[in-house]
């Protein structure tokens, strides 16, 4: 019984756990985004980002797969620029963990107590700039963990992030207004 009590305890915790990649986006509702066709990478705005070049690498090279296989193209005359930004937290998670025993010797919480981890997490922003207004039109913003232990796992969880975040645009926007 009482491992069972702690096997389910334990699946419990794994299941709470396990980190989720949240994602939203915002956009100019006005703006046809049909029209843009081609994209490249606004270099002072990935140079103000506060990773590493090879993350910065990664991100990029995320972007334009994703984009491409939305049939856009880079070109050096671009409809958008792409700009990134990030930033970095660490999120706090308490666990009171007071399932506790009752029996010969034991009182009822033994067992028993408060646990609190911290855990780095990044926010991924991915902004879409109209080049020839020079306007802000859409903007992608992904939040997750970033416990990685190896470069494999990094690419896999960066590629995992662009892709969710890109997943939004272009925007379905609602004809009913």
């Amino acid at each position: 019984m009482k491992n069972l009590k702690f096997i389910s305890l334990v699946a419990l915790f794994l299941l709470f756990s396990c980190s989720t990649i949240r994602v939203v986006a915002d956009y100019d509702s006005v703006t046809n985004f049909k029209e843009y066709q081609t994209f490249a990478f606004y270099k002072p705005g990935i140079d103000k980002a506060k990773i590493s070049d090879l993350d910065k690498k990664r991100i990029m090279r995320e972007i334009e797969v994703n984009l491409k296989a939305k049939g856009m193209k880079i070109d050096a005359d671009p409809d958008l620029l792409i700009s990134i930004f990030t930033k970095e937290n660490e999120r706090i998670d308490v666990y009171n963990n007071n399932f506790g025993y009752w029996g010969y010797g034991y009182g009822p919480w033994y067992g028993g107590g408060t646990s609190v981890s911290s855990t780095p997490e990044g926010t991924l922003f991915i902004d879409l700039i109209d080049k020839e207004k020079n306007e802000l039109v859409w903007q992608g913003i992904g939040k997750g963990d970033l416990v990685m232990t190896t470069v494999e796992k990094k690419e896999a969880r960066i590629k995992e992030i662009v892709t969710k975040i890109l997943a939004q645009y272009p925007p379905i926007i609602s004809s009913k207004k």
